[in-house]
């Protein structure tokens, strides 16, 4: 008795040692989630949020089983926040990766804190080329300012026959700094010409300083990349004070606030973006468009999009690395290479996508799809 009492512990062990071995057992995947679902820019961190969980939906675990957890942190859309949140994730929870931030400046803020340890961090949507520029643990999903600013400069020359442009920047914003001088730059060499430079901070309610400029000068055409609260403000403003030019904007202005806020002020206004769910082009894109609309009963966002690309690009190279140790993940980020994601097929080079850009409109009071610009 005492021998099969012994040979019954043993087994036991053996039995619950296989169990911890097994994927339902096997420890977690930790990757850290920094986003502004707060402050004034909270529309961009809670849509990437919503793209994320789509994602995760449709691919839950890595390496054979191990589920993929995502920890959460709100940046409020700060530079300070977004240091801390990222300082947070790699020193005390650990994680194996970072996914965010949003916006330009948020994750310069962060990227050096991710650089210096050695973590990989992807960013959804931080078009401004500094973001990776001589850095080689930070990478990105969406597109670059030079590209958007030309793809831009060109729709405003060659569709809307523009051949004077303003220009208002957010001073605040690296995004809006960076994207407004590779417009120029552009519209200038096509032989545009600029006749109004103006700025604004973000948080601004009074635009009447702007609007004057921009009378002042009688352009063909407005360019303002700025967020879309300030966008929605400045353009009912516009209109009230009786400027009528079609006002063009970047990817900043891809979320259904814009709209709320702007109302019919915003009817026609044009921008550069990401992603249209009419134009979606891969298996998994289609796939994410449909099971987003049967959760949200909504078309994804732009942002959303993003946010699901940055997430699948991660749990890829995870797999892809076979590992859990942070500079494998990164190299193997670093390598991606032709993958089919949601915004269509991704190819990092230093850790920046070449992939093409929309051009969508506000018509109706909805956001429609206009062209496919590639790069």
């Amino acid at each position: 008795m005492r021998f099969f009492g012994r040979l019954m512990f043993v087994l036991t062990v053996l039995l619950f040692a296989g169990l911890a071995s097994s994927s339902s057992f096997a420890k977690a995947v930790k990757v850290g989630v920094v986003l502004p679902m707060t402050g004034p820019i909270a529309s961009f961190g809670q849509s990437d949020w919503k793209g994320i969980k789509i994602a995760a939906s449709l691919k839950p675990t890595v390496l054979n089983g191990r589920k993929l957890k995502l920890i959460l942190l709100d940046n409020k859309g700060d530079k300070v926040e977004t240091a801390n949140a990222v300082s947070r994730l790699i020193f005390k929870n650990k994680v194996s990766a970072v996914i965010g931030a949003v916006a330009s400046g948020n994750t310069l803020s962060g990227a050096p804190i991710a650089e210096k340890a050695h973590v990989p961090m992807v960013t959804p949507a931080s078009t401004n080329p500094l973001v990776t520029k001589g850095k080689k643990f930070i990478s990105r999903v969406c597109f670059i300012d030079p590209f958007q600013g030309k793809v831009a400069a060109k729709y405003v020359y060659n569709n809307l026959h523009a051949r004077t442009a303003a220009v208002i920047v957010d001073m605040a914003q690296d995004y809006s700094v960076g994207l407004a001088r590779f417009f120029i730059k552009a519209f200038k060499k096509m032989g545009g010409k600029i006749v109004g430079n103006t700025f604004i901070q973000t948080g601004d309610q009074d635009f009447s300083a702007q609007i004057a400029v921009v009378k002042a000068h009688h352009p063909d055409v407005i360019y303002m990349p700025t967020y879309y609260q300030e966008l929605a403000l400045f353009a009912r403003q516009a209109r009230q004070f009786g400027l009528k030019q079609t006002i063009m904007a970047g990817d900043g202005a891809s979320e259904e606030a814009l709209i709320k806020v702007g109302g019919k002020a915003v009817e026609g206004l044009s921008f550069t973006n990401h992603f249209d769910p009419k134009a979606a082009v891969t298996p998994l894109g289609k796939k994410f468009v449909k099971l987003y609309r049967a959760k949200y009963h909504e078309d994804p966002s732009a942002m959303a999009a993003l946010g699901a690309d940055a997430y699948f690009v991660v749990a890829n190279a995870i797999n892809r690395a076979g590992s859990t140790n942070r500079i494998k993940i990164n190299k193997a980020i670093r390598a991606t290479k032709g993958f089919k994601g949601v915004t269509g097929i991704i190819t990092l080079v230093n850790g920046d996508p070449v992939k093409s850009a929309v051009i969508q409109k506000v018509k109706d009071g909805k956001f429609v799809y206009v062209t496919t610009v590639n790069p």
